[in-house]
């Protein structure tokens, strides 16, 4: 007829069929003809394979299926997600997930190609992302985007801030936090041994000898919340204290204490720094006194003491020396005057040592006439 409208609808298709633009029906699959001879009708066709509906009207759908009498095939048709204010929606397509909806969202989706869930999930005072979901949103690549993450380390402990408020501390592993009305904030505090170097400080002994000092430090956190805060920055907290407590030690002793006996030095700084730290979570493990760096004047000054010092520690031993060895050379002369057999075997002595530098020696008299004539020992 000249007045009817044939209408065709494909598979993958849905059409929304107003009269006098308002909405009268959805259209599934198929061929239809209707008596139109005012030009009332108005049809909007919809590719369902994407099932979020990309209508303008969609507010206007979703009102419709919230009123008293609805129209059976917007139920048949459409999904409606409708997430409150302190929930977040996941969007389950086939039954995967594949998308998640920001708390207050409302959205209408086709139902007839892809199955679609919409699971309303409670945003708790610990938003905490179950591990398959965050899993899941890891895997599309939009975890980032929608929540906190961290990874704790082993030998590491998590701190999880919520609104600036501390809820828990977290165990090593991998979490997820809907960043959703909440400010969440998560710091990792290492638990493992640190050191701490504290270079170039210039101080007075007591004897106002001025000295560069470089140390070094242990130390590891114990309690990670007392750590966090009880202080700021529990490492800039040691630095200082160290600083304050090699001034005392150092201060307290001479050059010569100082050089002379490093071990107490050490021990004044830990025993000080010890004290100052055990409340805020943090151990001292040890402490070392690295290097004592005298100025230029004054090390040459030392080094001049310490030359004087050893040289006459030499002159000591040198006539320490001599005087044994003249000691001795009396102890033998005593002997020898007192025994004609040594005598004789002293002057052997002297003629074996003539005759090892002469190449031919003539004897007249015989041995006793070598012995009187060519060696003479007189006591």
């Amino acid at each position: 007829m000249f007045w009817s409208k044939q209408i065709v609808i494909g598979d993958g298709e849905r059409g929304l069929l107003y009269r006098n633009r308002r909405f009268e029906r959805v259209l599934v699959a198929g061929v239809y003809r209707y008596f139109d001879p005012g030009n009332q009708l108005m049809l909007n066709v919809h590719d369902i394979a994407r099932p979020e509906y990309s209508g303008g009207d969609a507010d206007v759908l979703m009102a419709q299926m919230g009123g008293a009498k609805v129209h059976p095939s917007l139920m048949g048709n459409f999904v409606v997600a409708d997430i409150g204010t302190r929930q977040v929606g996941l969007v389950l397509k086939n039954g995967k997930l594949e998308d998640v909806l920001m708390p207050g969202t409302r959205k209408l989706y086709w139902k007839a190609l892809v199955s679609v869930e919409v699971q309303a999930v409670p945003l708790a005072e610990t938003p905490e992302v179950e591990a398959a979901v965050a899993s899941r949103l890891r895997q599309l690549g939009v975890l980032s985007k929608i929540a906190v993450t961290v990874d704790v380390p082993v030998e590491s402990a998590g701190l999880l801030f919520v609104d600036g408020q501390l809820r828990r501390t977290l165990t090593p592993g991998a979490y997820a936090f809907w960043n959703f009305q909440k400010n969440v904030t998560i710091e990792v505090i290492d638990l493992r041994v640190q050191s701490l170097e504290v270079s170039g400080q210039e101080l007075l002994t007591r004897d106002k000898v001025s000295l560069r000092v470089n140390l070094a430090a242990s130390l590891r956190v114990t309690d990670p919340v007392a750590a966090r805060t009880r202080v700021v920055k529990y490492a800039d907290y040691l630095y200082r204290e160290l600083q304050y407590g090699l001034r005392k030690a150092v201060s307290a002793k001479t050059l010569d204490e100082l050089l002379g006996d490093k071990v107490s030095l050490d021990a004044d700084i830990f025993a000080y720094v010890r004290g100052r730290v055990g409340e805020l979570g943090l151990e001292v493990l040890g402490v070392g006194v690295k290097d004592v760096i005298l100025p230029g004047e004054m090390r040459d000054i030392l080094n001049s003491v310490v030359q004087a010092e050893k040289s006459a520690q030499a002159q000591v031993i040198r006539r320490r020396e001599e005087a044994n060895a003249t000691r001795s050379l009396l102890n033998t002369a005593k002997l020898i005057e007192g025994s004609p057999v040594l005598m004789r075997l002293k002057e052997l002595e002297a003629l074996e040592k003539v005759t090892e530098k002469i190449g031919k020696l003539t004897v007249f008299g015989g041995l006793d006439g070598v012995l009187k004539q060519l060696v003479s020992l007189k006591t």
